[in-house]
This record gives structure tokens, sequence and C-alpha cells, in this order.
């Protein structure tokens, strides 16, 4: 594209809108000829854009991996989510994934609803495929709209956090330290991990001695990717020492403990095994007058308002429930 001052004196564009068609026009002032060219600039940006989205012919399998390659690998999650694309893009028999739309997204949604699967799951494979679009977009990678930007999440409703009593905690850890049922003998430091940290079982089962120092327990590779540190007892630091002297690292038990959850006869939600053990934790901390913006640091939290689940358990909470409610006597 070019402006050019002709002989009259007058300004003259002359642009090319697309391949084999040009424009030309003629002003008598400058600025219009700057104005009308940054317009034809745009329209012809446009119909490149178009004429690429048109002729993208790249599968949805393709799409997803492609991702992966350009960023879901950084994740800590990434594998898992693309095992979860591909298998999406098998049940919509791989189509293009410029033809994706959300008709056909809501199809497969309510398929796998009544299969059984759980509205979470659901809502988190949503996340998941608009996450891919919109890297893409950002990258330069696909010139179309996020196919699935309108659709929304399924509504949850918000299930009661169930929570250990300390007679429940004394059955489990009796259980788990019952030898004679061949428990597995890193389930006893683990579970008392989860309990006096607030930890995910995830986080505790990849502790290493090096993680523990000064009665301060370090997490790393947490699920928010931030490493936190949280204090216990000089008790619980002997014996996790003389644990890992005794059988080395800590190995994945999470089907141990499951199996000794069950002969306890503790019953949970579906969902809360191991996570139990952080309610647990998180809820006897607030009942005891912790504060909820220590618990937030403990646990991890990102936002404030997850943490607040639990500010129901507190002392004062509970005292202001009987001083302010509208009948207090009868």
């Amino acid at each position: 594209m070019a402006i050019k001052k002709t002989k009259s004196g007058r300004w003259q564009v002359d642009a090319e809108l697309s391949r084999g068609k040009r424009v030309r026009r003629t002003f008598d002032r400058k600025v219009d000829a700057v104005q009308f060219e940054a317009k034809v600039k745009s329209k012809s940006v446009s119909l490149k854009s178009q004429l690429i989205s048109d002729r993208d012919r790249r599968r949805l399998s393709e799409v997803f991996q492609l991702w992966y390659d350009l960023h879901g690998h950084t994740l800590n999650d990434g594998d898992r989510r693309l095992r979860a694309l591909q298998r999406f893009a098998v049940r919509l028999g791989d189509l293009y994934a410029k033809a994706l739309t959300s008709t056909l997204y809501a199809r497969d949604r309510r398929q796998r609803s009544d299969s059984g699967i759980s509205d979470k799951t659901l809502n988190n494979e949503l996340s998941y495929i608009r996450a891919v679009f919109n890297e893409l977009f950002s990258l330069g990678e696909i010139s179309y709209p996020n196919p699935l930007s309108k659709v929304k999440q399924i509504r949850i409703q918000e299930q009661e956090l169930s929570w250990l009593t300390e007679e429940q905690i004394r059955l489990l850890l009796n259980s788990v330290r019952d030898r004679r049922s061949g428990s597995n003998p890193h389930l006893e430091p683990l579970t008392l991990i989860c309990l006096a940290t607030g930890a995910r079982w995830s986080e505790a089962e990849n502790l290493k001695p090096v993680s523990l120092i000064n009665n301060v327990v370090t997490f790393s590779n947490t699920k928010s990717g931030k490493v936190r540190s949280v204090p216990i007892s000089v008790q619980l630091t002997q014996f996790l020492h003389s644990h890992w002297q005794l059988h080395g690292n800590f190995t994945s038990s999470i089907g141990s403990f499951r199996r000794v959850l069950v002969k306890t006869g503790i019953d949970l939600p579906k969902g809360q095994a191991t996570h139990v053990l952080r309610h647990t934790f998180a809820s006897h901390f607030v009942m005891k007058g912790g504060n909820i913006l220590t618990l937030q640091r403990i646990l991890g939290h990102s936002s404030v308002k997850v943490t607040m689940r639990y500010a129901h358990l507190a002392p004062e909470h509970l005292e202001e429930a009987v001083k302010l409610a509208p009948v207090t006597h009868w």
C-alpha cells in the first residue's frame, strides 16, 4: 500500500485489497487518504484471516496435540488433560476443529452425563477444551473464535464438607497401625502428615527427608504450583525421620488407605477418601479458634473464598448464631 501526491496536488491511495484486486482512490486532503488506507488495510487483514480460516482442515486430535506441544506440556496435569481431550476427539469422530459447535459439544456432554459422569468432571472437560482454543488463538495458530466460549458450565450444588471427629480419628489411626491386616507401613506417617498439616495426600507422598528441616515441612510441586511450609511437632518430626531410615521414601499408598478406611466403617461422601484428612485438619483448626487467613496460607488456597467454607465452624460464628437469631427463647 502507498500514498503519494499527484501532480495536481491531490493524494492518491494505491492499495491491494486481496490477491489480484487493487483499490485506487484520490483525495484532496492527506488525512483522508491516510484514513482510507487504514480502512483498506483492516479489511485486507480480515479477508486474509477468513481465507486462512476457511482453509483450516486440521482435525480435533491435531489441534489438541498442537496445544500440548506448544503449551500443555508445561502444565502439571498436561498429560492427563491431553488424554481427556483426545477421548473427546474420538467421541466426535475427530471432526475438523473448525467445525466444532456448541451444539455438538452439548450433545456429547448430555450423553456423558446420562452415562454417569459427574458434573464436576464435565465442567473440568469443558474448561480443558476452552483453554485449548483460547491458547491457540492467542498464539496465532488459529484464526477463528473459541467455538465453546458461550457454553455455560453445569451449576453444581455445593456439598457439605465431611470431617472426622476425634473419636473417628482414633479409630482410623488404630486401623492404620494394625499390622495384622497387612497394612502398608507408609500409611501411618502419611495419615499423620495430612492430619497435622492439612496437606493433600499426593503432597504428603512426595515428601522426602530433605523436605523436613527444623520441625518445618515444606511442600513443593503443589496443586497451585506454590511452595508452602507448615510447622509440625518435635515428636512427629522424630517419628518421620525414623520411618524414612527404616522404610525409605514414601510410595503410592492411596489404595491401601482406601481399603483401611472401608474397614473402619466410617461413611464419607463419594470422592472424599484421603481428602477428608485435609478437611479434618481445617475444620478442627477453625473450631479451636484458628484464624481464617492463617488457614488459607497453610492450605495454600489461592483465594480466601475457598477457605471461607470452614468459617461457619468458628466458635464466635456459632455463638453469634445463638445470640443474633430472631428467636432466642420461647
